[in-house]
C-alpha cells in the first residue's frame, strides 16, 4: 500500500513499484493529490490516515506500506503547527497501530533532512545531531522515534529515508500531475513561467553562501523513487530497520535555480526579495554514502538541467497553449 500515492512524490513511487512488478494500492485523501496521478492498474482507496477506521479497514491483506502522506511546507509548519501535528504525527500513529492490528510488519517512511536543523558540519551524515529548527522537521523526527519503538515493541521493521529537496518529474514523461498550492521553490518558479503568479518571492539574500541565497541539495524524484524499491527489498532480505540520507552533496542556490529556470524556459519573470523566513538554514547538503553502501543507491538524474527540463515538460503538458 502506498499511503499518499496520489501526490507528487507518491505517484512517482507508485509508478516505479508497478514497473518493478509489485501489486499496489494507493490510499490517499486527495487533499493535495489527484486521482489522475494514480498509475493505470493500481487499486485506489479514498481515505485519511487521521481517521483510524479508514486505514485499519484498508490495510487488510497487505505485506508492506510506503508512507508518503504528510504536510510538508517548512514555512507553513511554523504558522500552522496544530495541522502538522495532527496530519503528520497523529496520522503516523494511526497507521502504525493499523499495521500492528493487521499484521503488516514493513514500512518505508519518507522522512526529511529537516530533522538535522542547522548543520554543524557539511555534508551531513546520519550521525549528525538531530535538532530541527522548524515544526515540519520536528514532526518527522518524532515519527522516526516512534518507528524505533514500534520496531522494538511490535516488530515493525522500517526504512526511514531522509529526503533532501525533491524536484523534477518523470524522466519518461508519463507523469505530469502538478501539485496543488505548491510551497516549494521549483513549482513556484514554473507557476511564474506559465503566468500563474505575477512574481516570485525569495526570502533572504544575505546568507553566508556564494550568492547570498539559501543552498539546498536537490534530488530528482525518479532517484527518490528508485530508493523506495531498494529499501523495500532491503527490509525483505535483511529484516532489519535502517535510516539513510537521500541526496547528492551538490548544492544549488535559490538564485542558481531561478537563473536555470529562466534560461531553459526562455521566460523572464519578476523576483521580489523579502527578509529571511524563520526555520530556514543557509546551507544543507547530504552525505548519502550509507544509502550507497546498504542499498546500492546513487542519484542518476539529479543534475540541474534534468531537474528543470523534466519540470518544464510537465508544466507544458498542463498548459499546452503556452510556448
Amino acid at each position: 500500500m502506498v499511503v499518499g500515492g496520489a501526490g507528487y512524490i507518491g505517484s512517482h513511487v507508485a509508478k516505479t513499484l508497478m514497473s518493478a512488478g509489485h501489486q499496489i494500492t494507493v490510499f490517499d485523501n486527495l487533499i493535495t493529490g489527484s486521482k489522475d496521478n494514480v498509475p493505470t492498474g493500481a487499486n485506489f482507496i479514498l481515505g485519511d490516515v487521521t481517521v483510524y477506521n479508514d486505514i485499519k479497514e484498508a490495510l487488510r491483506g497487505f505485506d508492506a506500506v510506503i508512507y508518503l502522506a504528510a504536510l510538508k511546507a517548512v514555512g507553513e509548519s511554523m504558522t500552522r503547527p496544530g495541522d502538522y501535528a495532527v496530519n503528520n504525527i497523529y496520522g503516523a500513529i494511526n497507521l502504525l497501530n493499523a499495521m500492528a492490528e493487521n499484521g503488516v510488519n514493513k514500512i518505508v517512511f519518507s522522512s526529511t533532512a529537516a530533522v538535522y536543523g542547522t548543520p554543524v558540519y557539511l555534508p551531513v551524515d546520519e550521525k549528525h545531531p538531530t535538532d530541527p529548527i522548524n515544526f515540519y522537521g520536528f514532526t518527522k523526527l518524532e515519527i522516526e522515534r516512534i518507528l524505533k519503538w514500534y520496531d522494538q515493541l511490535k516488530g515493525i521493521k522500517f526504512a526511514a529515508l531522509r529526503y533532501f529537496n525533491a524536484v523534477g518529474y518523470d524522466t519518461n514523461g508519463e507523469l505530469h500531475g502538478l501539485e496543488k498550492n505548491p510551497q516549494n521553490l521549483l513549482p513556484i518558479l514554473f507557476e511564474a513561467v506559465f503566468g500563474q503568479r505575477s512574481q516570485v518571492e525569495i526570502f533572504g539574500t544575505d546568507y553566508e553562501t556564494p550568492d547570498g541565497t539559501c543552498v539546498r541539495d536537490y534530488i530528482h524524484v525518479d532517484d527518490l523513487s528508485s530508493a523506495h524499491i531498494l529499501a523495500l527489498n532491503y527490509l525483505d532480505e535483511k529484516n532489519d530497520s535502517l535510516t539513510v540520507n537521500l541526496g547528492t552533496a551538490n548544492g544549488i542556490s535559490v538564485k542558481e535555480m531561478i537563473d536555470s529556470v529562466k534560461k531553459i524556459s526562455g521566460v523572464d519573470f519578476p523576483v521580489k526579495v523579502s527578509p529571511r523566513r524563520p526555520g530556514d538554514t543557509a546551507k544543507l547538503l547530504a552525505n548519502s554514502n550509507l544509502a550507497q553502501e546498504l542499498l546500492d543507491w546513487k542519484a542518476q538524474h539529479s543534475d540541474i538541467e534534468t531537474i528543470v527540463a523534466t519540470t518544464l515538460a510537465a508544466y507544458q503538458k498542463n498548459y499546452p497553449a503556452q510556448d
